[in-house]
């Protein structure tokens, strides 16, 4: 089961990643085309913003159990993820983007299962 943990564990960190980078680094006529219409109302630095939260779940997820400092913040990190992931459901359902809720409906699951794993049974 730790494998799996760690499996999710990095699926998640690399999407955050790549969706963090991307809101931090591109355009928004590029994040636009990119990730969809859902970046017209939303103001720059709100997207900026989000995009920093990615990264830093990202790492999170990631950095703490390998350098074996403070593994606490894995689950933390996850938790995040599911905060992050509960605004863009919210914001893709408002837009009636279906396939997008159901891939952020699988993330959260993922996410729940490492929350799950590494505050119970699967703990640092």
């Amino acid at each position: 089961m730790n494998t799996v943990l760690w499996v999710l564990q990095i699926v998640l960190a690399v999407v955050f990643a790549a969706a963090g980078i991307a809101k931090i680094a591109l355009p928004r006529d590029r994040l636009k085309a990119t990730m969809g219409d859902w970046v017209d109302p939303v103001p720059a630095p709100a997207i900026k913003l989000l995009g920093l939260a990615e990264l830093a779940a990202a790492v999170g997820l990631i950095v703490p159990p390998l350098v074996s400092v403070a593994p606490i913040l894995t689950p933390l990190a996850a938790i995040g993820v599911v905060i992050v992931l509960a605004g863009a459901i919210v914001t893709h359902g408002r837009r009636h983007e279906y396939p997008n809720i159901a891939v952020n409906v699988v993330l959260v699951v993922a996410a729940a299962v490492v929350i799950w794993g590494r505050f119970g049974p699967y703990a640092f």
